[in-house]
């Protein structure tokens, strides 16, 4: 039997094979995303398919970027410590080069923490506190959609223009809720020093008892009521407070409620005229955001909800930086994160270099109960360069890199 060895242009082919494997595995950058898929779909399930959208224009040929993108997720069990077990499996086994998403505050807080700890980046998508980029910010650590204070800040003015002097306050019990009351209740009273808060209600998140706690919010009698629940937590709440009377002739600030996630829910329990923040996608003009539509309509066959921009303008970043960087290495990631400027669907958005909060704004209106269905009216963008601390002020609260 003849042994037949290879000719050296077979060898050559595949040297050059192996070669262009490797090089392209070189160039893909893996991004390590972990998120409370199970424990909040509303959201979520929204934010992958916006993700989904991004990492297939960003890996289209002639979409102008060097490196292919790979995504790989992991749920945190809406749990700090299973976050953290996660991102360390993402690191040591799945060798991703950068870490990304979080949506509850406590959860974003320790995966930046870890981090911090481990000496890589982190963009955190969704986690609302303002200590993810103030006193528990760190210089791994980058931070996308608007803060509670930034959200808080837009919805100040508004609330002062009611000329309410007893005010309430619902808010769930952990660090998002906290930080959000905490921040409303020192605006307010810096723009209306006569402002009085008569009650205050902070149920477990996730466990809220809605009839009693609509009820001792009644029994203060206040003139207006501030209220930061979301979710499952949120419907309750307002079907009791609809039932009790709660909010008929008081007036209500709410933090997230224009937002289609939490809306739909709503339905025909939605209260009228509540002044929100939220995200009325279906009647938002501008260029970009209307390219962005058509494309999540023709990829999804669905509208979207604001996690499908946050998830969507997660990814859309992290390309932009790597691009700017031309690495995905964590140093040179943190540098070009510092002032990165790139296109959303909301518009440009830059990442602050003093606190690296990103300036991605919300829209602030009203909600209205229409024919069954909660849609937002009479609302507008605010920038959210507009709401930040100024630098002095930020110097205060966050330690230097």
């Amino acid at each position: 039997m003849k042994l037949l060895l290879p000719t050296l242009k077979t060898l050559l082919a595949l040297a050059t094979l192996i070669s262009s494997s490797s090089l392209l595995a070189q160039n893909t950058i893996k991004i390590g995303e972990i998120n409370s898929y199970k424990a909040q779909p509303a959201f979520l399930e929204p934010y992958k398919k916006g993700m989904e959208l991004a990492l297939e224009e960003i890996n289209a040929p002639g979409s102008g970027y060097a490196n292919k993108f790979e995504l790989i997720t992991r749920d945190d069990n809406a749990n700090p410590g299973d976050a953290v077990r996660a991102a360390e499996e993402l690191l040591s086994r799945e060798k991703v080069d950068l870490l990304a998403g979080t949506f509850l505050s406590n959860i974003g807080l320790a995966v930046a923490d870890f981090a911090k700890q481990r000496r890589v980046f982190f963009l955190a998508s969704e986690p609302l506190t303002d200590k993810m980029v103030w006193q528990g910010g760190n210089r791994f650590t980058f931070r996308l959609r608007a803060s509670t204070y930034m959200q808080v800040a837009m919805l100040i003015p508004e609330a002062v223009k009611l000329k309410k002097k007893r005010w309430a306050i619902v808010y769930p019990n952990y660090e998002y809720g906290q930080s959000a009351a905490s921040t409303f209740k020192q605006l307010l009273k810096n723009a209306q020093p006569d402002v009085e808060f008569v009650g205050e209600q902070a149920p477990a998140f996730g466990k809220i008892d809605a009839g009693p706690v609509a009820q001792a919010l009644a029994d203060t009698k206040p003139d207006a009521l501030f209220n930061v629940l979301f979710g499952a937590d949120l419907t309750k709440f307002v079907r009791e407070g609809n039932t009790r009377g709660l909010f008929e002739g008081r007036e209500v600030v709410s933090l997230l409620t224009g937002e289609p996630e939490y809306l739909d829910a709503l339905k025909d329990e939605t209260p009228n005229g509540w002044i929100v923040t939220g995200y009325p996608w279906s009647n938002i003009e501008t260029p970009e955001h209307k390219a962005f539509l058509s494309a999540y309509q023709k990829r999804h066959g669905d509208y979207p909800r604001l996690g499908s921009v946050v998830g969507y303008m997660t990814i859309k970043a992290i390309a932009e930086g790597v691009k700017k960087a031309k690495s995905a290495q964590t140093e040179a990631l943190i540098t070009s994160f510092k002032g990165l400027q790139f296109d959303s669907p909301f518009g440009k958005v830059t990442f602050r270099s003093e606190d690296h909060q990103s300036t991605m704004g919300a829209f602030v209106g009203k909600i209205k109960n229409d024919h069954g269905k909660g849609v937002m009216v009479d609302y507008r963008y605010m920038d959210g360069s507009r709401f930040q601390p100024s630098i002095d002020e930020i110097k205060k609260l966050r330690a230097p890199d």
